[in-house]
């Protein structure tokens, strides 16, 4: 009696044992990692908070510009961009490998055929000395269905689909933070460009200008009013200008190239009419600095990159438990001839469990776990210096289109001072009282002006650009948005 009660307590343990190794999973649960964040931006008037809807669709962010052009660029990339593409192959990468890991929870069922004639030796080594081997030529025939089936004991199937599916969460951010650089740097290249077009006429104008004064002082000069050295000082300037030309032209021929990588098309095939309008960047609303984290597609992929990490330990963990593998064959015939092999006799099946525990492996279990867990902390470093990096990005855009604002605001201020101090300079020469001299540093200082009226305009819509793309994309249309210039 108390065999049998030893008995029976021992198959309950080993029952006991059996349940609880099905129900463990090996390795740590994901946890998101705490990151101290400011409760608010440094902002300066007249910028105001607001709160984006975080789960809205982040939209074609580059239509709140108003910019008919860069919106079928935009989308000609979207569609031709081979970048984008290798991410897009990427996503359905990881859409295929979550499948087939998830495959795993079921079993595998296979159909085994075989048909073979063969020739035993009669000199094969005996298996009883009484009876001798004889030489046979025969067919052997064989069909069977089987099952494998591996016990996820130790969680290591669970722990590899949840990292598949972080994986594949990564890979659409990766995705979506594709098409946020491409169109960023779409947007970059295009006002870029546009920037370039007005500075190009406002260098134009002014050689128009600098031509008429050139007329001017040469036809003084003729009639003894102006000296040589007038005629050869507006010269200078002239040539000077001209100089320019070619300079910026330079520069507008490498953003248009560029766009035309961008778009998927070869940069001699490729070609942007200038055009010449005002540059006016959108308003855009700020939040929270915590609404970045939700925001912006390369977080989402490095807090992804850190569960499929996670996942990783318990994957390299489970290796430490038996591995138990299920592969019954559920049904099968063999015979040495066609004709009996469906026969009853010719049935044949097999049910059975196999089970495999490491013992000892040098330390080689345990260097996998160590290198799944370094893993892990560089997922967690990248993770928090992506989120510094995009607090830092953020916080620049703010601040800088705030005091571009004030510069643009004052810049054509002094336009409008150096215009009127060149037509007193104009008029004190033809009076005779001053010299040439003060009408050319009043031409240079009103083109130095212009242009600097010009690139300001252009650094506001690029700096436009890099905030959008700081917070992630586009924002709620409904949600109240900040005034982006002063005394607006």
């Amino acid at each position: 009696m108390r065999r049998q009660r030893r008995a029976r307590g021992l198959r309950g343990a080993l029952a006991c044992a059996a349940v609880a190794l099905a129900g463990c999973v090996a390795g740590p649960d994901y946890r998101k990692p705490e990151v101290e964040l400011p409760v608010t931006w440094k902002v300066d008037a007249p910028w105001r908070e607001s709160r984006p809807d975080d789960g809205a669709p982040k939209g074609p962010w580059w239509q709140r510009f108003g910019d008919a052009q860069l919106n079928a660029l935009a989308e000609t990339a979207l569609g031709n961009n081979p970048t984008l593409a290798i991410f897009e192959a990427r996503l359905a990468q990881s859409r295929a490998q979550l499948a087939a890991t998830s495959a795993a929870v079921l079993p595998q069922v296979g159909l085994n055929a075989r048909a073979t004639r063969q020739k035993i030796s009669a000199n094969r080594p005996l298996s009883n000395y009484a009876t001798p081997n004889f030489s046979t030529v025969q067919n052997d025939l064989a069909l069977a269905m089987s099952v494998n089936y591996e016990f996820d004991v130790a969680g290591r199937i669970r722990r590899s689909i949840e990292s598949a599916g972080a994986t594949l969460e990564q890979a659409g951010a990766d995705l979506e933070n594709a098409r946020l650089l491409l169109i960023s740097d779409l947007a970059t290249s295009y006002y870029n460009v546009r920037a370039l077009d007005i500075e190009l006429d406002v260098v134009n104008r002014a050689i128009a200008l600098q031509r008429r004064a050139l007329d001017l002082v040469t036809a003084r000069y003729q009639l003894g009013a102006a000296t040589g050295l007038d005629v050869a000082q507006q010269q200078a300037l002239l040539d000077n200008t001209l100089v320019q030309v070619d300079v910026l032209q330079r520069q507008r021929d490498q953003f248009e190239h560029a766009l035309a990588t961008l778009v998927g098309v070869a940069a001699p095939s490729f070609a942007l009419a200038p055009d010449v309008r005002e540059l006016n960047p959108p308003t855009v609303p700020l939040g929270v600095p915590s609404d970045v984290l939700e925001r912006r597609p390369d977080i989402a992929a490095a807090e992804r990159a850190m569960a499929a990490a996670n996942a990783q330990i318990g994957v390299a963990t489970a290796a430490f438990y038996p591995s138990v593998t299920l592969g019954p064959t559920l049904y099968g015939v063999e015979s040495r001839s066609l004709s009996t092999l469906f026969d009853a006799p010719s049935v044949l099946w097999s049910i059975g469990l196999s089970a495999t525990q490491v013992l000892f492996d040098n330390g080689r279990l345990k260097a996998n776990v160590d290198f799944a867990r370094a893993g892990h902390a560089v997922a967690i470093a990248n993770y928090r210096r992506i989120v510094l990096i995009a607090m830092q990005e953020a916080e620049d855009g703010i601040t800088g289109l705030a005091s571009l604002e004030r510069a643009s605001t004052q810049a054509r201020t002094a336009v409008a001072t150096a215009r009127r101090v060149l037509e007193m300079s104009a008029a004190r020469y033809e009076g005779g009282a001053s010299g040439y001299l003060d009408v050319i540093t009043a031409q240079q200082a009103l083109l130095n002006s212009a242009r600097q009226v010009s690139q300001l305009d252009g650094q506001r819509m690029l700096t436009s650009v890099f905030l959008i793309k700081a917070l992630g994309g586009d924002w709620q249309r409904e949600a109240p948005i900040a005034t982006s210039r002063s005394g607006e």
